[in-house]
């Protein structure tokens, strides 16, 4: 009865230390990467970052506003976007984009 007892008490806590370490690196994994600059994006991403939502390029030129289609490997991704929001100058929902 008390083979029994540790035994159990043994893969308790060693389950509880596999799971905490899968809970772990899942958790790091899933943080968006933050680039340095807009050279940096377009090395990997050539359009640009976007949100989910956005189709089109909001372009104002001359003080007229036009939308282009987007240009290049454009990568969707909220989260990614939001952590590289700073690059968005025209601030249209593409970080780094190509008009």
């Amino acid at each position: 009865m008390k083979t029994t007892r540790t035994l159990g008490v043994t893969a308790l806590a060693l389950a509880l230390t596999v799971g905490g370490v899968v809970g772990t690196a899942t958790s790091a994994s899933a943080a968006p990467k933050t680039y340095a600059n807009c050279t940096a994006v377009h090395k990997v991403y050539s359009g640009g970052i976007a949100k989910k939502s956005v189709t089109k390029n909001k372009v104002t030129s001359a003080g007229k506003t036009s939308y282009r289609a987007l240009k290049g490997t454009v990568k969707k991704d909220d989260a990614l976007y939001n952590a590289n929001k700073k690059m968005d100058r025209d601030a249209d929902g593409i970080a780094c984009e190509k008009s």
